[in-house]
């Protein structure tokens, strides 16, 4: 990120657009004296922090609107710096002219995600809580919203940081074995090492396996509905969603590309993806969606696969499975058009784990949800959960546990205490990654780069 630590930064707060009213923040030490310079109201510089104040704003003779003015005094503000908060009416031209004066009186634009990044910087919280902030900001579903407050709030990081300092205990101990490497002491007593690492361990396990349950409620679940043209692949997306998002015609290859939609069922965010019918075809277009279409498949969570059961026999049901089970990505097998199937091919799918609907007449669908649910085994987050829902957490709590395996290993081949407490220190490193303790300024870049300007 390029900018000056010391800067006062100002962005819109609030979503672009026409809107009621618009907020527009700044943070920094001059950031109170800067509105300040615009404001005609109660003198701003000499109000107690937390208060709010009612005035106009002001660019040399030309009022640009009336505002509330809300101050923040460090370090009591989301900065920890000098914060104010702009209330104004939501016209983007108003917007406009206030930032474009505050720019004017010595406030620069803030970057995506400098007012976050800093309110880490300056210890507000550490770098996992200020992770959440993004995912309680772009939350779809009420267990996505309570796990990133809960992450917000500290739960993950004190259970990080707690097993750091326990590590961090046996640590010193072995290197101050090395201070006395001529003596043959040991002031870490390998038995309790391993007690502690093998319950670590157990911990670390716990959140490792979390994340498939974390994933799917923070980043939902990319659902392809595939099959071949006529298969009822379009109908069923309209059924799911309840209106009518896909064009269905009895035109085999109507589809050409992918149409997507979203619905929250049972708490997860499903990305349902209607993709074209799955053909050998002399139409340039449409194999070009056929394409696209095991493209989708392949980056799947899960594929819906439907079977047109009016027009399918065993032999291509089982031809068509071997190909699906190639992909090595979980799939419900669908038997569409109930209504007009040979009671005998009925008969014979009723125990290949077929799950038979009619799209068109909404025929066992909620068989069909309650399926997807029962898959992902999601429950209900409660205050006080840890779940790992970030993938950089995942990856590091992963290779945290490499590093204590080989700990546990050395100790049993009684390697010396150097070789024990550089794989500690690995340990500690990814653990201190984690929460921020050990950050790079490209980790910092990469991960607040991606925050919503204004937070």
């Amino acid at each position: 990120m390029i900018g000056a630590a010391h800067d006062t930064i100002v962005a819109l707060a609030t979503a672009q657009g026409v809107s009621a009213i618009a907020v527009i923040r700044l943070s920094g030490s001059d950031s109170i004296a800067i509105t300040q310079q615009l404001f005609r109201g109660k003198k701003l510089t000499e109000q107690p922090s937390h208060t709010i104040h009612f005035g106009t704003l002001v660019d040399g003779d030309k009022m640009i609107d009336e505002v509330l003015v809300s101050v923040f005094r460090g370090p009591n503000s989301f900065t920890k710096e000098n914060s104010v908060e702009i209330s104004c009416h939501g016209s983007p031209v108003i917007v406009k002219e206030i930032i474009k004066a505050l720019l004017k009186n010595g406030a620069r634009l803030a970057l995506p995600g400098e007012f976050t990044k800093r309110a880490f910087l300056n210890g507000r919280f550490d770098l996992a809580q200020a992770e959440a902030v993004a995912d309680l900001i772009t939350a779809e579903t009420d267990n996505a919203r309570q796990a990133a407050l809960n992450q917000m709030r500290g739960g993950f990081s004190k259970e990080i940081n707690h097993l750091r300092e326990e590590l961090i205990h046996f640590a010193s101990l072995i290197e101050l074995e090395l201070d006395f490497g001529e003596e043959d002491v040991e002031f870490a007593k390998r038995d309790d090492l391993i007690q502690l690492i093998q319950k670590i361990q157990s911990y670390l396990r716990s959140l490792i396996l979390s994340f498939d349950q974390g994933n799917v409620i923070k980043n939902g679940v990319p659902t392809v509905i595939a099959g071949k043209p006529n298969a009822g692949k379009s109908t069923l997306l309209n059924t799911l969603l309840n209106e009518e998002r896909a064009i269905v015609s009895d035109i085999p290859g109507t589809t050409r590309d992918a149409i997507e939609d979203e619905m929250v069922v049972g708490g997860i965010n499903f990305r349902f993806i209607d993709t074209a019918g799955l053909r050998e075809t002399e139409d340039i277009i449409e194999a070009m969606g056929v394409e696209r279409t095991r493209e989708r498949m392949k980056k799947a969570s899960i594929i819906i696969y439907l079977f047109d059961l009016s027009t399918e026999t065993m032999d291509n049901i089982a031809k068509e499975e071997q190909a699906l089970k190639a992909l090595s990505i979980p799939y419900f097998k669908v038997g569409n058009k109930i209504d007009k199937a040979d009671p005998a091919l009925l008969e014979n799918l009723k125990d290949q784990n077929f799950t038979f609907i009619s799209a068109a007449d909404k025929t066992n669908i909620q068989q069909l949800k309650d399926k997807l649910l029962a898959h992902f085994h999601i429950t209900t987050v409660k205050t006080g959960d840890v779940l790992v829902t970030n993938l950089r957490h995942y990856q590091n709590l992963l290779q945290t546990s490499e590093s204590l395996d080989r700990v546990l290993s050395g100790i049993d081949q009684g390697i010396t205490g150097d070789f024990l407490a550089m794989d500690i220190r690995q340990a500690l490193h990814y653990l201190g990654a984690i929460t921020g303790s050990i950050s790079t300024e490209d980790l910092l870049e990469n991960i607040f780069s991606k925050f919503c300007i204004g937070k």
